[in-house]
């Protein structure tokens, strides 16, 4: 993944723009930076089984958890409009460079 300035955060509401969960919506819980990927809350479970002991589950067995989408797969969702965007920077007078909606025109924090 290319180093810059990352338009997805923590705790962001995002929308998967393709892929199997195409369509559904989810807040981001980790940003993996590496791997250039996201988890999102309650999307694309994957089945993991595990044996007694091991720290995922004590009792052993099948247990499901969230799988990381590829950033590229993901859309912010404007807090203000609810629309699916690509947010561009915008420096202010102070020299902090903020996400701002394309449609709206609304400060991303």
């Amino acid at each position: 993944m290319a180093a810059g300035r990352a338009k997805i955060r923590k705790d962001d509401m995002v929308a998967v723009a393709a892929g199997k969960e195409r369509g559904k919506t989810g807040k981001v819980l980790r940003i993996l930076s590496k791997k250039g990927a996201a988890i999102v809350e309650k999307l694309n479970f994957q089945k993991r089984h595990v044996r007694k002991g091991h720290p995922m589950a004590q009792q052993g067995g099948v247990i499901e958890r969230e799988a990381p989408l590829r950033l590229t797969n993901l859309r912010l969702i404007c807090p203000k409009c609810q629309e699916r965007i690509r947010p561009r920077f915008q420096a202010l007078e102070t020299g902090v460079r903020v996400r701002v909606c394309r449609k709206c025109g609304e400060q991303i924090l």
